[in-house]
């Protein structure tokens, strides 16, 4: 079907959600260049609820015993939309945000010649406590410039927007693997699944090489999460605009892969509407289990996101939205696809097999879990789980399994 989306627009979303990927790169970049901060420390998350439906932050930064602050993408919106998004995420008549902190405005304030007069608004209604920061195009450049390493003319033109990926990957490349960064095929798709912090932890803890890092062979008592959009199958049906399919996609691909490396996981794959996600490979750090949990209540904020934005797109009204999440824990298996082969591995595991099965039970913004990977929580984080009736998973068998509630998967983040 051919699209109704003009260039322009299209241009603009995936635009905006590049930026909004670059923005939570520089925040811990800065953290960690400028601060000294130990990069784990910092949690960023793309797509935070803000306690009221259809309310999400764009991104949100939080580090240990600070308040969170929050970053706005707006680039390309007109004055009067920016000024309602930001009354409506942050005025006084918004959710209350916990203690003083900021909200970051990403803006192409040069087309705007009112600028000062639209950003006094902003200002204005803006509740007590929070602050207005200004990234315009020129303070976007010299972050960009400063932690990047790479000058650009412009974020607009899609010959800078290139550049400027291949930029962020050599920054990320050069910090997870110092001097031994080559760009080589091995250390782009290590990237890929890995954060980039994550891999410098690896390397250096172990003294490992490139190769070293993710080798062939059995993996024990691997977390994995399996979260899925609700409802695909007929927002596809009842979407007329290809484009709006396309964006959709691009978003939850993107914000789901960031939310996993961001929590320390490994992204495994993406299969149709699916995120497949790994967390204590290859190490086991003492919170990886938690820090799957955590990523799973983040997908379901991103999901919710990504549903509430595409049914504004269409006429008939889903039955669901968000994202139902399977979760388990088993032994995992890796292979590489060919002789020798380090860049491209596959995977054998009940552990998947068990978080798909798991997905039925899981209603709108549920996470389902195994009984396994239950009794592993300490006791607060098992506390708000409920037990459900055994699963039937055919061949796999009958699984014992407890859900998070969607209240309490809802709840807000710390």
């Amino acid at each position: 079907m051919t699209s109704n989306h003009g260039h322009n627009e299209v241009h603009l979303q995936e635009l905006r959600l590049f930026l909004e990927e670059i923005c939570c790169n520089l925040c811990r970049f800065r953290h960690v260049e400028e601060e000294g901060v130990d990069p784990e420390t910092v949690r960023i998350s793309q797509t935070t609820s803000l306690g009221m439906p259809g309310l999400f932050t764009d991104i949100r930064v939080k580090l240990p015993d600070r308040p969170p602050y929050f970053v706005e993408v707006k680039y390309g919106y007109p004055p009067e939309q920016i000024v309602s998004h930001l009354e409506r995420k942050y005025g006084c008549q918004a959710p209350r945000q916990a203690g003083p902190s900021k909200v970051i405005l990403v803006v192409d304030a040069k087309r705007h010649p009112d600028w000062p007069q639209i950003q006094r608004r902003i200002e204005a209604g803006l509740q007590p406590g929070l602050t207005l920061e200004i990234w315009d195009e020129e303070r976007l450049s010299g972050l960009i410039s400063s932690h990047f390493d790479t000058k650009i003319d412009s974020v607009s033109s899609e010959a800078d927007v290139i550049e400027l990926r291949t930029a962020l990957t050599r920054a990320k490349g050069r910090y997870a693997f110092g001097n031994d960064w080559t760009g080589s095929e091995l250390q782009t798709h290590l990237l890929w699944h890995f954060g980039f912090w994550r891999l410098k932890q690896l390397r250096e803890k172990n003294g490992l090489l490139s190769r070293a890092i993710l080798p062939p062979g059995m993996y024990r008592e691997v977390a994995v999460l399996i979260a899925d959009l609700c409802s695909f199958s007929s927002c596809v049906r009842d979407t007329p605009d290809d484009a709006v399919v396309r964006h959709a996609l691009t978003s939850f691909y993107s914000k789901a892969r960031y939310e996993v490396l961001n929590t320390g996981g490994m992204l495994y794959q993406f299969v149709g509407d699916e995120v497949i996600a790994l967390y204590g490979i290859p190490d086991q750090p003492g919170d990886y289990l938690q820090a799957a949990l955590e990523c799973a209540r983040s997908l379901v904020d991103i999901g919710n996101s990504v549903s509430h934005e595409w049914q504004r797109h269409i006429d008939r009204v889903q039955t669901a939205e968000g994202v139902h999440i399977g979760m388990a824990l088993g032994d995992v298996q890796v292979v590489s696809l060919q002789p020798f082969g380090r860049a491209h591995l596959g995977t054998v595991s009940d552990g998947i097999n068990m978080a798909a099965r798991l997905l039925g039970p899981a209603g709108p913004s549920e996470i389902v879990v195994s009984n396994s990977f239950y009794q592993a929580l300490d006791a607060e984080a098992q506390a708000p789980f409920v037990q459900i009736e055994p699963v039937d998973a055919h061949n796999v068998g009958r699984i014992n399994a407890w859900r998070l509630p969607c209240a309490a998967a809802l709840a807000p983040h710390a």
